[in-house]
């Protein structure tokens, strides 16, 4: 069985997709974008400040379903530009120290509304 995760504490879909699905005890997130969840605007082109918009949204994903970070399993970050990992592992370091999640990182042509990072995931639930 599949049940619907949403919250308005995290940017709304932009398409025919949810915030994330969860199913037994996985959560398996959309990928998170740098929107401001309140205003709706994206986060200026900055990949630190992107980074840090992006996990939280993550968070309050996976809040909403009972979960948080402490419960990622896994991460796979798409990157606009790989010269922007070091400065992006900076920022996703503070929210994972000593439980980080397995991680996948690439770097693609583009991503949506060009910004210049997304992550998804998948955690286990509370």
């Amino acid at each position: 069985m599949k049940k619907i995760i949403k919250t308005d504490k995290a940017p709304a879909p932009v398409g025919p997709y949810n915030q994330a699905t969860m199913s037994g005890n996985f959560i398996f997130t959309a990928g998170q974008i740098a929107m401001d969840p309140k205003t709706g605007e994206l986060i200026e082109n900055d990949i630190r400040m992107q980074t840090e918009r992006v996990i939280e949204n993550l968070k309050a994903v996976l809040e909403e379903a009972g979960s948080g970070l402490s419960r990622i399993l896994k991460t796979t970050v798409f990157l606009k530009n790989m010269d922007d990992f070091s400065a992006m592992n900076e920022v996703y370091a503070r929210y994972f120290q000593d439980n980080a999640p397995a991680r996948s990182a690439v770097e693609v042509s583009r991503l949506p509304k060009d910004v210049l990072i997304e992550i998804e995931c998948i955690a286990l639930t509370g």
